[in-house]
């Protein structure tokens, strides 16, 4: 087994790098004008080699599921997925209305929107590929085939920098998005899944190993990429960092527990007791609350960073429920609200400072 896994490590990375000089050119060659979507649905155009079909329930490179919620940075749109879902659904956060669904994926991983609120990215790990899809046509404008496995991303904050993991390959590709292809390929990772974040100065990026419960901190402004492993996690899942980069905060869905990490030292503070089975450590804008999501018993815990104590707890109430959240949420620039993805794709918008759930979004 261990055999077959660093064969098609070796394969998948190879595809990736055979990429840096071919995809820039297939991505423009391949791309059509993009045109209104009939109705509501629209469907992905057929573009380049895949591993999986579509209408395949599961990705047959990475054995794991996860979700995903990209929130517009004008705060009008949101935009939702899950790896056994063949389609994104995008709601208008002010109706609350589902607006469209964009069919024709397979294990979709990961969406981010670009700053300038046009368009955002998706990951899909059995596809081998990044999307980057209009929010005027909701159509695939540029195409990446960054390998089967392909999973969690981060941008850089100008939006002209990609980092994707790949969960097969164990490697991260450095995306240049300004030319649509990858700069680099960064190897000895393992089994990189949906947790990378990039520091907010830009200068560190951090990328969970689930394969051995570690954290990698990549040191970009390096020449060489210097690299720091921080451990002491349990099932490693989601990840945020601190605005002055200080601190980490991390999931561990194994022990119930959100680990608090001194990132000059590498040293776990304390692990803050949560909810079951948290996925999600989402800290907001303004650095007053973090929140767990946690799959297991339908809620959110909410933290206090300055304490690194749990402060109350988000369930569900009358005016929308909590369905299985994992890593999936996002707070607005204010951070007054947060958005929380369901299970079955819906949103529920969380008054912050109530720690209440007031609305439920996508649901028609």
């Amino acid at each position: 087994m261990k055999s077959l896994r660093n064969t098609r490590r070796i394969i998948l990375t190879t595809t990736v790098l055979g990429a840096l000089a071919l995809s820039g050119a297939a991505a423009s060659a391949h791309t059509d004008s993009p045109k209104k979507p009939q109705g509501f649905h629209t469907t992905v155009v057929s573009f380049g080699a895949y591993t999986s079909a579509v209408g395949e329930v599961r990705d047959p490179t990475v054995n794991a599921t996860n979700n995903t919620l990209a929130i517009s940075p004008n705060e009008r749109f949101a935009v939702a997925a899950n790896s056994d879902s063949d389609h994104l659904v995008v709601i208008d956060v002010r109706s609350g209305r589902k607006i469209v669904e964009i069919k024709g994926y397979v294990s979709p991983r990961n969406i981010l929107f670009a700053p300038d609120n046009k368009s955002f990215t998706v990951s899909d790990s059995a596809r081998g590929v990044v999307d980057r899809i209009s929010m005027l046509t909701f159509q695939v404008q540029q195409r990446l085939p960054l390998g089967a496995g392909v999973f969690g991303t981060a941008q850089s904050r100008d939006g002209k920098w990609l980092y994707a993991n790949n969960a097969a390959a164990d490697t991260v590709s450095v995306v240049d998005l300004a030319n649509n292809r990858p700069a680099k390929v960064i190897t000895g990772f393992a089994e990189p899944r949906q947790g990378i974040k990039l520091s907010y100065a830009g200068d560190k990026l951090y990328v969970t190993n689930f394969g051995r419960g570690r954290i990698t901190a990549v040191d970009l402004k390096s020449a060489n990429l210097e690299r720091k492993e921080i451990g002491g996690f349990d099932d490693v899942r989601g990840l945020s960092i601190s605005r002055d980069g200080t601190r980490l905060y991390a999931a561990n869905s194994k022990s119930n527990t959100i680990s608090v990490v001194d990132t000059a030292s590498g040293e776990t503070i304390t692990k803050v007791p949560v909810g079951e089975k948290p996925y999600g450590a989402a800290l907001s804008p303004d650095e007053s609350v973090l929140f767990s999501g946690n799959m297991k018993d339908n809620t959110l815990t909410a933290v206090d960073p300055k304490t690194n104590k749990p402060v109350g707890t988000v369930k569900s109430g009358p005016t929308g429920a909590l369905k299985g959240p994992r890593q999936a949420i996002s707070f607005s620039a204010d951070s007054h609200t947060a958005w929380v993805l369901n299970e079955d794709l819906t949103v529920a918008e969380v008054d912050v400072s109530a720690l209440a759930v007031t609305r439920t979004l996508g649901r028609r």
